[in-house]
């Protein structure tokens, strides 16, 4: 049962326009070997950490990967060496939502899951939450609460969450000359809500990216991060389906892709409450990506 009902949600995912965790991307040739961690941002703008913040989940600077071959921006997807830095897992989620899906909002479709927000607390498991630009200004008070509770980071999913790369499961793609400032746009409206910890790591849309993304991206000094476990939440209807597929899946450093939108994604928060007490009885030690990249 469980098995037909995976194969019904990746379909699902593959045809939806919120693919976020639809793929790992496609890495371009020469970005294999990991690059080395570095406590600040190499190139471009400064980190978008507030170092006034003491409260803050960057006391100090959060590490980022060092620049890979040619000066790309650096991809980080699983911490290498898992097993000697112990069992840890980072689990994130992907506040979804579409520069054109403000109408929608307004008549009541929910791209937030305060639900979520609100497990993850009780069960006290340290998060990432990728957001949008466009769901932090529909979300400002619930992004505000977020990046100014130490249990959790933001990090950057766009603007409008449409591709950096084609084909990227139907999404719009972005302009190459627009790409930098979708980055820069989303940091400034994640900002504007008065959120302060902010990591400066970028998740691309539907995970979909190549050279001239990364190469377009490289100015602004982020990291972008990527997953080892795909949860299967977007779109699906079944909790035990959803924590099955990261029950099975999930190694020591690993890095799982799940959302933060109860219109894509229902299921997620009941998944949660079954997938953290179990991993956690397994050994598992719940990280943030920052700490997981600091390993």
């Amino acid at each position: 049962m469980i098995k037909s009902v995976r194969t019904t949600i990746a379909l699902a995912v593959l045809g939806g326009v919120l693919a976020g965790c639809g793929s790992s991307g496609t890495a371009p040739a020469g970005t294999a070997a990991r690059p080395t961690v570095s406590p600040r941002p190499a190139t471009g703008s400064p980190s978008p950490s507030s170092p006034s913040s003491p409260s803050s989940a960057a006391e100090s600077e959060p590490p980022v990967l060092a620049p890979g071959p040619g000066g790309l921006t650096p991809v980080f997807e699983r911490r290498a060496g898992g097993s000697a830095a112990g069992k840890v897992v980072a689990l994130t989620f992907d506040a979804d939502m579409t520069a054109d899906q403000g109408p929608r909002a307004a008549d009541g479709e929910h791209f937030d899951n305060p639900g979520l927000i609100a497990s993850l607390r009780r069960l006290k498991v340290p998060s990432t939450v990728f957001m949008t630009g466009s769901w932090a200004q529909e979300y400002p008070e619930q992004a505000r609460s977020i990046g100014t509770d130490p249990l959790f980071e933001i990090a950057n999913h766009s603007f409008s969450h449409y591709a950096f790369a084609s084909p990227c499961y139907g999404l719009p793609t972005v302009e190459k000359p627009d790409m930098r400032g979708e980055v820069e746009r989303t940091f400034a409206a994640i900002r504007e809500t008065g959120a302060r910890n902010v990591v400066p790591y970028f998740r691309f849309p539907g995970g979909c990216y190549d050279d001239a993304s990364l190469k377009a991206l490289a100015p602004t000094g982020v990291t972008a991060v990527q997953w080892d476990v795909i949860s299967g939440d977007a779109f699906a209807t079944d909790t035990d389906a959803v924590a099955e597929q990261v029950l099975d899946e999930v190694k020591p450093g690993s890095l799982v892709v799940m959302h933060c939108t109860r219109s894509a994604a229902p299921v997620t928060e009941d998944a949660v409450r079954r997938i953290v007490p179990e991993l956690r009885k397994r050994g598992y030690r719940f990280v943030k990506v920052s700490e997981l990249m600091r390993g």
